[in-house]
């Protein structure tokens, strides 16, 4: 729908002098709901359908019969003179005043195919907050439920709940985070979690109170700018208009986190059938089969994990893996068993030919001691190392079967909760939005 004001043949003169009463009382209507004082013969415009919408809408907040100028304007140009009356109205605060007939005429219809015009969205948001009351939000909700949305439910899902959630650790794997990172056991409690993630937001959009279709105490400014701008182009005064959003993108937008509360309402309401689906297949999810097995590094080694136990191949072949690491770090006693055999042999020496050649015989002698010493206390220490880390090895081992079990406790606890998200989920949705 173009919203564009175009006149007919009159004169310049006159059309913009009646441009300037319609902004003026655009101005008016916003600031105290009421319109200015109207110049005498100068909104008069023939064959213009903005003249007699505007004397229309001066007597209808006079409250006297606008019957002959609304005819008139609905000659000229029917669809703009009900969408100029149904916005401002609405922005004044008098959106009760408007003829049912008059909403029809200004909404048109809404397709999948064409993109949603500024007026449609303009008319689309004031009925959510309650301008036109609990009839006007039906009209609007009939309008959008006759279209046929995309039944995608990932798409919706990820406009309620865009971010995925990240790594997510049961209290259960706390001490091995990475068995959380296996799809077959992080899956299901992401799953969970995202599920309590859209109830949260399914909550959040239907506890906000019914619109009242009221205006701000101060009276300024009606709270949203589609309206105003759009009566701004009605009545000559066009604004640098963006790229007109699709049906299904202002959907989507509308349920966006920060989004309009009453829009998001509506927009919870026509994808209720998808968003529900998206809960069942969440649901689903948390409800994956553990596997028998798993392997798990652990110290470096990979270990296969069964619900009796670590697999005893597996313990061993990285038992042997810990003690081979080791070997290599020795060094050989020979240096230590030469030194003390030369000693030997010099220290008898010594005895033949001089007392000096057997004190260095003997010094020879406490030096091989001293290595071989020395080596035996590496043994016994790389002993104790690799004793320790078999020791740890099997003690994580252990652990983690153990938390493997604590795992498949949680999961009946996690499934029995994503079942009972669901169904509140469900009864959110057939709760639909509140009529205001």
């Amino acid at each position: 729908m173009d919203v564009t004001a175009r006149p007919g043949s009159s004169g310049s003169a006159d059309t913009t002098e009646l441009h300037r009463y319609a902004e003026a009382l655009l101005v008016h209507l916003t600031a105290d709901g009421g319109p200015p004082p109207s110049p005498p013969g100068a909104i008069d415009v023939p064959g213009y359908w903005l003249s007699p919408a505007v004397r229309a809408l001066a007597l209808i907040l006079s409250g006297d019969d606008a019957m002959e100028p609304l005819s008139e304007a609905a000659q000229l140009d029917g669809a703009k003179t009900a969408l100029f009356l149904c916005l401002a109205l609405a922005v004044c605060g008098h959106g009760d005043r408007i003829h049912a007939s008059w909403l029809g005429t200004a909404f048109g219809d809404l397709s999948a195919e064409h993109p949603v015009t500024a007026g449609q969205r303009a008319l689309w948001l004031a009925a959510a907050r309650g301008a036109y009351g609990p009839a006007g939000k039906i009209f609007v909700l009939r309008k959008l439920d006759a279209v046929e949305v995309l039944r995608d439910d990932d798409v919706w899902l990820k406009a309620l709940v865009p971010a995925e959630p990240g790594l997510v650790v049961p209290p259960s794997l706390n001490d091995f985070p990475e068995l959380a990172q296996i799809p077959a056991l992080g899956g299901p409690v992401q799953a969970a979690a995202r599920l309590a993630k859209l109830r949260h937001r399914c909550e959040e959009i239907t506890s906000v109170p019914p619109p009242t279709g009221a205006l701000p105490q101060s009276r300024a400014v009606w709270p949203d700018t589609e309206p105003m701008a759009v009566l701004s182009a009605l009545v000559g005064s066009p604004e640098p208009e963006g790229p007109l959003s699709s049906l299904h993108g202002h959907l989507l937008d509308d349920l966006k986190p920060g989004a309009d509360p009453y829009l998001a309402a509506l927009a919870l309401h026509v994808a209720a059938p998808a968003i529900s689906t998206a809960a069942a297949h969440l649901s689903d999810r948390t409800d994956a089969e553990q596997p028998e097995t798993l392997v798990l590094p652990i110290l470096g080694h990979s270990i296969t994990l069964r619900p009796d136990g670590p697999d005893v191949d597996a313990m061993a072949d990285a038992e042997r893996r810990i003690m081979a690491g080791y070997i290599p770090r020795r060094p050989s006693p020979m240096p230590g068993y030469l030194a003390a055999l030369g000693g030997l042999v010099v220290f008898t020496l010594g005895f033949v030919f001089s007392m000096i050649l057997a004190v260095v015989g003997v010094g020879m002698g406490a030096f091989g001691a001293w290595l071989l010493w020395r080596f035996r206390a590496r043994e016994k220490a790389d002993l104790a190392l690799v004793n320790a880390q078999v020791a740890e090895l099997h003690e994580l081992a252990t652990s983690a079967v153990w938390a493997l079990h604590e795992y498949a406790r949680e999961a009946k606890t996690r499934r029995d909760q994503a079942i009972a998200d669901v169904a509140e989920v469900g009864r959110l949705l057939k709760r639909g939005p509140r009529a205001g």
